[in-house]
């Protein structure tokens, strides 16, 4: 027996897809926009990393409200990986100056964290006051726009706390490979040198001697 979706099924299957074409070719576009703005290449991973970190607790919240995944949830999911992208972009580039400015990584790391905490907790807040009067259902169109709500919502805490964890434990793993990785790269691209030079030297020298004749 062959099932063949019709109708709502089929539309939501198709949203499906269109929305996983969007979101893989966002991440792309962002991480190609990193590696053009820091200039390297496994950092901007980092940044990345810190995407799957809201999935989990915008599924979660709406596990706990038993509440559907619906379209609504769908934009609220790509309105949350911008905001979470943003968070990680603010403790990386921190961190990165630091390290640039001549602190060691662990304090460039610690500074980050530090001073980077509050705008990071500050932004989560805000937008979780604003999202509240959706989620409770406040307003006209509540069943359409409180499964947004609520995913933004679980989505926030979730990264917010994570972020500030799991950020810098992957920037210390990704800047270990890159200076294990970047002198062998460099050996990798450079040139031979002197010993093909001189081998190509001694032709003329040697052409230029005459045997005295006796």
């Amino acid at each position: 027996m062959h099932l063949v979706k019709r109708g709502d099924t089929e539309y939501f299957g198709e949203m499906m897809q269109n929305f996983a074409l969007a979101i893989g070719a966002g991440v792309l576009m962002v991480f190609a926009v990193l590696v053009l703005l820091f200039a390297r290449v496994l950092q901007p991973v980092t940044i990345l990393s810190a995407l799957p970190l809201s999935l989990g607790g915008a599924g979660l919240a709406l596990l706990l409200t038993n509440r559907p995944f619906s379209i609504s949830v769908v934009i609220g999911i790509l309105m949350l990986m911008g905001i979470v992208a943003k968070n990680s972009i603010l403790l990386v580039d921190f961190a990165i100056e630091e390290m640039r400015a001549g602190k060691s990584r662990l304090d460039a790391i610690m500074e980050s964290g530090h001073k980077r905490a509050r705008p990071i907790v500050m932004t989560t807040v805000a937008m979780m006051a604003g999202m509240f009067p959706v989620a409770v259902g406040w307003g006209g169109d509540s069943d359409f726009r409180s499964p947004m709500a609520i995913a933004v919502i679980g989505g926030l805490i979730t990264s917010t706390m994570l972020t500030l964890v799991i950020v810098p434990a992957v920037f210390t793993v990704l800047d270990d490979i890159e200076r294990w990785a970047a002198p062998r790269a460099g050996k990798l691209l450079a040139e031979p040198g002197g010993g093909a030079a001189g081998h190509v030297s001694a032709g003329p020298a040697s052409a230029g001697r005459t045997e005295p004749v006796a």
